[in-house]
Order: C-alpha cells, then sequence, then structure tokens
C-alpha cells in the first residue's frame, strides 16, 4: 500500500497537518490500514525530501502545515494513471504457511485449511455487514458521504477477496485428496533378485497431508 501516495491525494485538497493526515486517510479506508503518527511525519520528511510537499506555515492552533508541490501533483497523476503492478505479488502470509505446512513434522495440513477457512468465513460475514451499514450511510448522504463511499469500495474489495481465499483453500483441500489418493495408488518398487521377502509396504499419503484422505 502506498501511504505517499494516499498523503498526496489527501493534501491535493488542501494543506494539512501530520494527525489530520492520518485522521482522514483512516477515515477515508474505513481504518482498514491504520496509520500512526510517526509513520506520516516520517513520509512526509521524505516527500518533502523529495521536493513532492512543502511546509506552508502553521494553522491558528500552531500546526505545522504542508502543502503539495508541482511535483507532487506530477508524481499523483502518474500513480493514477498507471496501474498497480502485479508482475512482483507482495508475500502472502497464507500461501507460505500452507506451502511450509506441506511436509512439516507433525502438522495435518487439513486442520490448518479447515482453521483458516472458519476464520475467513467470519470475516467475510463481518465485511457484508459493515457493507450493509456503508450502503446505508451512503444513501442518506451527509457531510462525510464521500469518505463513506471510498469506505464502501475498500469494503467490497475486501468481500472480493476473502471470497477468493475461500475458494482458494477449498481447492488445496481438494487438490492435497487427489494428490494422496494418487500416492497411495501407485504401485510399489519392485523387488531386487535375491532381497528377503516381505509384504511390501503401503505407499504413504502425499507429506504434509496428514489426515487427509
Amino acid at each position: 500500500m502506498s501511504i505517499r501516495h494516499g498523503l498526496l491525494a489527501l493534501l491535493e485538497r488542501g494543506p494539512r497537518y501530520g494527525s489530520q493526515l492520518r485522521t482522514e486517510f483512516e477515515s477515508r479506508t474505513g481504518s482498514t490500514w491504520p496509520l500512526n503518527v510517526g509513520q506520516v511525519y516520517t513520509t512526509l520528511a521524505r516527500l518533502e525530501r523529495d521536493g513532492m510537499v512543502g511546509q506552508d506555515g502553521e494553522d491558528g492552533a500552531g500546526h505545522a502545515l504542508y502543502a503539495i508541490t508541482d511535483k507532487g501533483r506530477e508524481e499523483l497523476r502518474t500513480w493514477f494513471e498507471n496501474p498497480v503492478d502485479r508482475t512482483s505479488p507482495a508475500r502472502d502470509e497464507l500461501a507460505i504457511k500452507l506451502a511450509m505446512a506441506v511436509g512439516a513434522s507433525g502438522v495435518d495440513i487439513r486442520d490448518v485449511i479447515q482453521s483458516q477457512r472458519r476464520h475467513t468465513v467470519k470475516a467475510m460475514q463481518d465485511y457484508t455487514r459493515l457493507k450493509a451499514q456503508a450502503i446505508t450511510a451512503v444513501e442518506s448522504g451527509g457531510a462525510r458521504e464521500r469518505d463513506d463511499v471510498a469506505w464502501l469500495l475498500v469494503l467490497e474489495q475486501l468481500i472480493f477477496q476473502t471470497e477468493a481465499e475461500a475458494r482458494w483453500l477449498d481447492h488445496c483441500e481438494s487438490r492435497l485428496i487427489r494428490l494422496s489418493a494418487i500416492s497411495a495408488a501407485s504401485p510399489a518398487p519392485p523387488v531386487p533378485p535375491g532381497a528377503p521377502s516381505h509384504t511390501a509396504p503401503t505407499a504413504s499419503p502425499l507429506p504434509g497431508a496428514t489426515g487427509v484422505s
């Protein structure tokens, strides 16, 4: 997530001070990605260093104000005009967890999947409830309608994301079941001539798929 571009977008509406920017950023995104004042001022310092914002005096309460520069407006316009780069996707903790669970000693990957599925479904239900509230707020109008619309869009993205995650978890479980069945059905390796005669061992299931059958 680009905090710097989010702050530039808010500053394009007029000069702001640090805690004001934090409050407006969280209001626009429904506090989905909370910021602390330290992050805001660190980002403002970097933007000022890069010539994208400049200090613009103080307000009546003595807060130092920041304003966007022409270079900052150009950077913001470029950000809006260009798609978000997906060639280097962000690390996904869930994908890493399932990848590491395959073959991990004493880990039943089915339990990992089922536990995550319960959490994902609960999150989806919460987001859906919040979406209904956001729609009501948008339809009623009011001074914060811009923020309500922005929050509604964020919520819908979160709902789509959790729906996709639930489908992916179902797919992972089905995939492991199929691979485990294939592994169990594989013929045992031939016994070399002269080797002691004994019953060939049953093919083991897919590593890390303990309990999947």
